[in-house]
C-alpha cells in the first residue's frame, strides 16, 4: 500500500509515518517546513525517518499550492491519504489569521480535490480538532454536540474543514473521516505547546505562565495512543463508516486532567520546582476539554492506555536528551 501523509515533519505526521514505515508500508510525505516553530526540529524528525529511505519519499511542498501537490504524487497509486498538515495554534490565529485561511481552508480544499481525483484511493483521514467544541460546557464533548460557536479562528477553520468534507463526500461518494484530536503530547512534540514550554522554562529558571490561575483541565492524549487510533481508522472499514461516507470521531484519552497535575509530574521528572506566574484566561482559550470516545471505541476498538504520569515521564526522558540541539 502507498500512503500519502501530509504534515509529515509535524508532531503527529512524523509519528504516523514512522509507525507505517516500521511495519513496511510505502509512504510519501509532504511538508512545507514553515517556520512557525524551529525548522531544525522538523528536519530532525525527517532525519529519524531516513533509515527507511527505500520506502519513504519526502517532498517539500505547500498544500495551499495544488499544482505542487499534484507534481509530488504524479504517477503514484495512492491507497490512503492521512491529511495532517495545517497551521496549528489557537493563540497564533489571533495575530496571524491569513495563515489559517491559506493552510487550513485552501489547503484542505486542495486535498479534497486530490482525493476525489485519485482512482485508487480507499479513504482519506484528516485532522480536525477538539477546538471546534468552543465554549461548550456540556461534558464530555460528543460528536453530536452543536459546534457552531467557535471561540478562535483556528477552531472556525477546522469546523469549516469538516463541512467541506461533508459536501465532498456527498457530492463525489468519497470516504472521508475526520478526527477531532484532544491535546496530544509526548516525545517529538511541538515547542509551542504547554509541556515543552514549561519544561524549557523550568530548566532555564524562568517562570511558567499558568492561565486561569491554574484552574484548567485538558484531555491530554499520549502520542502513541493517538497514532494507534489514526492507523486503526485508516486501515479498518467498519460497516457504519462505509454507510455514512463521511464520519467524525473524537480521539482523546477520555480522562481530563488538571493542569496543575501536569505541572507536578513535570517538576518531579525534572527534579526541579517551577516558578509559577498565575494569569487570567487567555483570549480564545477554554477551561476544560473532555472527549467522549465511545464512537471511535465502538467502531475501531480505540482504547488509550498511557496515563498522564507515565506519558510525561517519557516526554521528560526525551526532552533531556534532545532539547539542547533541537530548539
Amino acid at each position: 500500500m502507498t500512503y500519502l501523509v501530509t504534515g509529515v515533519a509535524g508532531f503527529i505526521g512524523f509519528n504516523v509515518a514512522r509507525r507505517l514505515l516500521e511495519r513496511g508500508e510505502r509512504v510519501i510525505g509532504i511538508d512545507n517546513l514553515n517556520d512557525y516553530y524551529a525548522v531544525a526540529l522538523k528536519k530532525a524528525r525527517l532525519a529519524a525517518l531516513a533509515p527507511h529511505h527505500n520506502h519513504f519519499r519526502f517532498v517539500q511542498a505547500d498544500i495551499a499550492e495544488i499544482a505542487s501537490i499534484r507534481d509530488a504524487i504524479s504517477g503514484e497509486k495512492l491507497t490512503k491519504i492521512i491529511h495532517l498538515a495545517a497551521q496549528a495554534g489557537v493563540r497564533y490565529s489571533i495575530d496571524h489569521p491569513e495563515t489559517y485561511g491559506s493552510s487550513n481552508l485552501t489547503g484542505h480544499l486542495n486535498m479534497l480535490e486530490i482525493a476525489r481525483n485519485c482512482d485508487t484511493l480507499e479513504r482519506m483521514v484528516y485532522a480536525s480538532s477538539s477546538s471546534v467544541y468552543g465554549g461548550n460546557t456540556k461534558l464530555p464533548f460528543s460528536e453530536d454536540d452543536p459546534v457552531e460557536k467557535p471561540v478562535s479562528l483556528y477552531a472556525a477553520t477546522k469546523r469549516a474543514d469538516e463541512l467541506m468534507s461533508v459536501a465532498y463526500s456527498n457530492l463525489y461518494d468519497l470516504p472521508l473521516i475526520g478526527l477531532r484530536f484532544f491535546t496530544v503530547y509526548g516525545p517529538w512534540g511541538r515547542p509551542d505547546m504547554a509541556l515543552w514550554k514549561f519544561a524549557k522554562a523550568i530548566c532555564e529558571d524562568r517562570p511558567i505562565a499558568v492561565y486561569n490561575n491554574g484552574d484548567m483541565r485538558r484531555d491530554f492524549t499520549y502520542i502513541d495512543d493517538i497514532v494507534s487510533g489514526v492507523l486503526a481508522v485508516a486501515d479498518q472499514t467498519p460497516a457504519r463508516a462505509v454507510e455514512d461516507g463521511h464520519r467524525l470521531y473524537n480521539i482523546g484519552n477520555n480522562k481530563p486532567e488538571a493542569l496543575m497535575d501536569l505541572i507536578g509530574f513535570l517538576e518531579r521528572g525534572l527534579g526541579k520546582e517551577a516558578e509559577k506566574e498565575f494569569l487570567p484566561m487567555q483570549l480564545g482559550d477554554v477551561k476544560e476539554t473532555f472527549a467522549d470516545i465511545s464512537r471511535i471505541s465502538g467502531d475501531y476498538g480505540f482504547a488509550p492506555t498511557t496515563s498522564l504520569e507515565v506519558g510525561v515521564a517519557k516526554f521528560v526522558d526525551w526532552f533531556k536528551a534532545n532539547n539542547a540541539h533541537l530548539y
